[in-house]
């Protein structure tokens, strides 16, 4: 098996653990904050991330991976900086409504590939730029319901988007730049993200809730549920980590959105949610516009490795080559051998 079909299971199983993973925590979460009332939910994700670096340490005593230190102030910044735009994109979800924050989700999309264009020197083609608009298109119909504007909550949305961004993109170009895996820079950059949450978190849920956290009723139920979406919290967070650094931030969230779309489709099977022909719409024009994505990016893979192919063939050519003709000036070492005057000799 050559280093491409290596990299493209990779890829796929990599896909598919963010799919199953996101459902699922999605599934309890709901079930836990529903059901049980447990509505705590940016501090929920500090204990997350948290079990996330304690796992990770675990594994890393045991030997599962190397511990690759980089350029602390990176780790540090980045770190913090995931902590904040889940913040924000929980204050944003309090703030607004439903509608709004669907839209703002969205919104990352065009933006991640707004700053990669501008920072990052990154070109996407027309036909990719096409299929995520059906994308959007689809997810759209599916999910927005209202739009209710206000300018606090417009504010932090924007802020929510902008961080979100420059997060995902970090976490791959920090992976790319210093050669580091997806699970070193997880194990490096959680205990920011959960040292940030644990500080922020039980605050921003008592402006949304009007609730302490801490006064809340832990019964046997609520643990369970709140130990087993930590659990499951440990495969979320590195399956993401994991596909940011195989595809990018586009990829990335292009996979959200089939995840938005699964969640409604298992809502309506499995809890008989309320659904819709607009929602039935909106999913499957979703699927298109993924499935036209999907297609688009293996032909502009294909075309990079056949370029690149085509590249180190004619690299090798020219240091197989044994006449080397060197104009204007060098040395040409292909010359006809002189011919000897005998008559000298």
């Amino acid at each position: 098996m050559g280093d491409g079909e290596k990299f493209q299971l990779g890829t796929i199983g990599a896909l598919s653990l963010s799919v199953v993973s996101s459902v699922s925590i999605v599934i309890c979460n709901k079930a836990l904050m529903s059901t049980l009332h447990f509505i705590f939910a940016t501090t929920l994700t500090s204990w997350h991330l948290l079990v996330t670096f304690c796992s990770l340490h675990v594994a890393l005593k045991m030997k599962f991976f190397e511990h690759k230190p980089f350029e602390q102030k990176a780790v540090m910044g980045f770190g913090i900086l995931n902590g904040i735009s889940i913040g924000l994109l929980n204050l944003s979800l309090g703030f607004n409504s439903v509608g709004f924050y669907q839209m703002t989700k969205l919104a990352i999309i065009p933006c991640t590939i707004l700053l990669e264009i501008l920072f990052l020197g990154k070109k996407f083609s027309r036909r990719t730029q096409f299929s995520l608009v059906i994308l959007l298109l689809g997810v759209g119909i599916a999910t927005i319901t209202d739009l209710q504007l206000n300018a606090l909550g417009s504010f932090l949305s924007f802020l929510a988007v902008i961080t979100t961004c420059v997060a995902q993109i970090m976490t791959n170009t920090i992976q790319k730049k210093f050669k580091v895996s997806s699970t070193q820079l997880l194990y490096q950059s959680c205990p920011y993200q959960a040292a940030t949450l644990l500080i922020i978190g039980p605050y921003l849920d008592k402006i949304l809730t009007d609730l302490n956290v801490f006064a809340f009723k832990y019964t046997t139920q609520v643990t369970f549920a709140i130990v087993l979406s930590c659990l499951i919290s440990i495969s979320v967070n590195f399956s993401t980590f994991l596909v940011i650094g195989k595809t990018s931030p586009v990829t990335y969230q292009v996979l959200g959105h089939l995840k938005t779309c699964l969640v409604l489709a298992f809502g309506y099977v499995i809890v008989r949610d309320p659904f819709s022909w607009r929602n039935i719409l909106g999913i499957l024009v979703a699927m298109v516009g993924m499935l036209m994505y999907s297609h688009f990016c293996i032909l502009e893979n294909q075309q990079k490795s056949i370029e690149t192919a085509a590249q180190a063939l004619q690299a090798r050519e020219g240091e197989s080559d044994p006449l080397i003709n060197v104009e204007n000036g060098s040395t040409i070492l292909n010359k006809r051998p002189p011919i000897w005057n005998k008559e000298k000799d």
